[in-house]
């Protein structure tokens, strides 16, 4: 074979095919394989005239028609099949050539294989790819891990078809090993607090004001000219308008309130567990997916007793709307700053230096949080590299502060009215727990030196110190 490919895909389903296709439609040479001989004649077939691809039909042609370094992506069902695919794979490779893991993987299975095919002179990318199937095809978020020397070989390759903003593009080199899909997976989880803090919004207009879907859709398109223009309003608005041709009902009426999920939040908050990280907002959008799934125990609760929910009139009805997108706002940034910190904290654990407003930049664009707000995130950081919350920055702080009547009026309300607002709520907490001068964290520690001898630290002087609970005197000593 004399044409070689500067790049390979296998793995030729939705996402694996449109990534190959987005290769070539930039001009790139693209070898395609797939366990299932049929998907890669069907993408020629259909898509061959947009660029040049080498189909191939087994492991040992597919790695012949690779130009050296040979880079392949696979783009396979995370856990065991990836395994799978990496061992069929890296015997016929050789030293230097490059193995690209592109889909949702977690990102201590990324270290691991990182490790392992190091020690075989093989690189491995574990990289993070943002924007669905449709980002794929016309340009994602791209998130690439794994060593210096195999992002000077595979980042001109994924800059060129990655999503652009002001002419820059949406990927960058984010560190060692598994910092890709660890940024990955925590995109997500911010994914999942801000469509949850959306969907909240969307209750609070219909339950508190007693708006119908296609007016909520209207007010929503109002806040996309604004500073909460995004992909996930846009995409909101474009919902809520929409109605069902069958039944002539709101679309959103006819949905199974029970909504999934596939995993990636939930790692988020795991890992936000394991590293001590309080990212509770990721935490309760990954909760109410779960509440809102457990058909059986919602069922059985029907019955308990609430508030009557009358609708809001007058002047109070009025500034509402404006009260939620104030508190929505505010939560984002909440939920921003704990996805962030979550970032820097994972970047300290395993020894990655991650550049969070590099990540703000590439975030602009072609992913699914992409949003005008991540430029003045990347802003904020550019100006305080060692900035320690969003929350500080100086236009996120004045955001904060003009927005906390508003905040709390739309909590207690939401309260009042029997409204279910975890995000709201549990962002408003983490905000006040954040700037208390005091928390009662100093009775929990000594509770726990009462029953478990835990021991305590004082404000007047160093050191870890026990009191003797069960005594008389209750006598205090150094721990």
């Amino acid at each position: 074979m004399s044409k070689k490919a500067s790049i390979g895909v296998t793995g030729l389903a939705v996402m694996g095919r449109n990534l190959a296709r987005n290769l070539a439609r930039h001009g790139h040479t693209v070898a395609l394989h797939n366990r299932s001989e049929q998907r890669t004649r069907d993408l020629v077939a259909e898509f061959g005239d947009e660029g040049d691809f080498i189909p191939t039909y087994s492991a040992q042609e597919f790695v012949d028609a690779l130009e050296r370094p040979r880079q392949i992506v696979i783009m396979v069902k995370a856990g065991a099949a990836t395994d799978a695919v990496i061992e069929e794979f890296a015997p016929l490779l050789e030293k230097g050539d490059v193995i690209v893991d592109a889909g949702n993987a977690h990102f201590a299975d990324t270290r691991r294989r990182e490790a392992a095919l190091r020690e075989r002179g093989l690189h491995f990318v574990g990289t993070g790819v943002s924007g669905g199937e449709e980002g794929a095809l016309h340009g994602p978020s791209i998130m690439p891990g794994g060593s210096v020397e195999s992002y000077q070989s595979l980042g001109p390759l994924f800059e060129d078809i990655s999503a652009k903003v002001d002419g820059a593009p949406c990927c960058t080199h984010i560190g060692p090993d598994g910092a890709g899909h660890f940024v990955k997976m925590v995109h997500n989880g911010i994914e999942y607090a801000d469509m949850q803090l959306i969907a909240e919004s969307f209750d609070l207009l219909r339950g508190a004001l007693g708006y119908e879907p296609a007016q909520i859709a209207d007010v929503f398109r109002t806040w996309n000219t604004g500073r909460l223009d995004s992909y996930l309003i846009e995409i909101t608005a474009e919902v809520l308008a929409h109605v069902d041709a069958a039944t002539g009902r709101p679309f959103v009426d006819i949905v199974a309130d029970q909504a999934e999920q596939k995993g990636t939040g939930r790692w988020t908050v795991q890992i936000g567990l394991d590293l001590g990280v309080p990212i509770s907002g990721i935490a309760e959008a990954v909760f109410a997916r779960s509440l809102s799934g457990s058909a059986g125990l919602r069922a059985a609760s029907r019955g308990l007793p609430g508030p009557v929910r009358t609708p809001l009139t007058g002047a109070e009805a009025e500034r509402f709307a404006d009260d939620v997108e104030h508190a929505l706002y505010a939560s984002k940034i909440v939920a921003y700053a704990q996805g962030f910190n979550q970032i820097q904290a994972g970047g300290a654990e395993y020894g990655w230096d991650i550049d969070l407003g590099a990540l703000a930049s590439i975030w602009r664009g072609g992913c699914i949080i992409r949003a005008k707000f991540l430029d003045d995130i990347r802003a904020a950081y550019a100006a305080e590299p060692g900035l320690p919350t969003l929350l500080t920055s100086g236009d996120f702080r004045k955001a904060v502060e003009e927005a906390q009547d508003s905040w709390r009026s739309v909590v207690s309300t939401a309260a009042r009215l029997g409204i279910p607002t975890p995000g709201f709520s549990t962002a408003l907490a983490y905000y006040d727990g954040l700037r208390a001068e005091r928390l009662p964290a100093a009775l929990v520690q000594g509770q726990r030196d009462f029953f478990g001898a835990h021991t305590y630290r004082r404000v007047d002087r160093e050191g870890s110190f026990h009191t003797a609970w069960a005594t008389e005197d209750r006598t205090e000593s150094p721990a």
